[in-house]
């Protein structure tokens, strides 16, 4: 066989390999795509980090309330910045603005009232209103603490936190007969002071969890 016949000849090995090699590949993707997609999805999740969204906390705003002390702070306006009591109607006031309801609202939404109110007056005022002491929600603990006395609640609070608060229990006190005592409700007068029972020791052992009741103003837990 002469030189050219020879050169065909690889020239066809050369491309019949080539055709091979695509062949080749192309068989193995098909392959790939032929798949089970939950054999594909498990692959995935494998390789791929989750990405978990998690649901957004909603903090609730503090509701201002009869006898609570807010600080009322206007920029440059020392005239008007002052710390008000809020009445037993409701209501407070301020310089240059005649008196409005500040019960039942949040903070935030008594400083825009604020602001509105002032813009008739000032211009582009910059008011900040705070609360600077709690005296609305309060309750209370009396008997074998280490603090007895009353206590402001801000954000929700159990029995089990009010007694750490107020300094733990003494060594003489009753663990099992601890309860709490709740006045009637104010719209209805009919309504009698409830009694709830607390056993300290079953509860910190985690027993009777709903004994670990969350508070509402004007309860007093009793230790004896």
């Amino acid at each position: 066989m002469n030189v050219s016949g020879l050169a065909s000849i690889r020239i066809l090995a050369t491309g019949a390999t080539l055709c091979i090699s695509v062949w080749a590949q192309d068989y193995s993707a098909a392959n790939k795509l032929d798949v089970n997609p939950a054999a594909v999805a498990k692959e995935q999740a494998q390789e791929e980090p989750k990405q978990v969204q998690e649901a957004p906390t909603l903090v609730q705003e503090y509701v201002v309330g009869e006898g609570d002390l807010l600080r009322i702070n206007v920029w440059k306006e020392p005239e008007i910045s002052q710390s008000v009591t809020v009445r037993p109607d409701g209501n407070i006031s301020l310089p240059l603005i005649n008196e409005f309801r500040a019960a039942g609202l949040s903070p935030r939404e008594i400083q825009e009232l604020v602001t509105y109110k002032l813009k008739s007056v000032l211009t582009n005022p910059q008011v900040t209103v705070t609360v600077a002491e709690v005296r609305s929600k309060m309750v209370y603990v009396t008997g074998e603490v280490g603090k007895p006395g009353a206590y402001s609640i801000v954000a929700p609070m159990n029995v089990l936190q009010l007694i750490a608060r107020a300094g733990g229990l003494t060594q003489f006190a009753n663990r099992k007969e601890i309860y709490i005592l709740r006045p009637g409700s104010q719209e209805n007068t009919a309504s009698k002071e409830t009694r709830l029972k607390f056993n300290y020791k079953e509860v910190v052992k985690g027993h009777n969890s709903e004994q670990n009741v969350v508070l509402q103003s004007g309860d007093t837990v009793v230790v004896p």
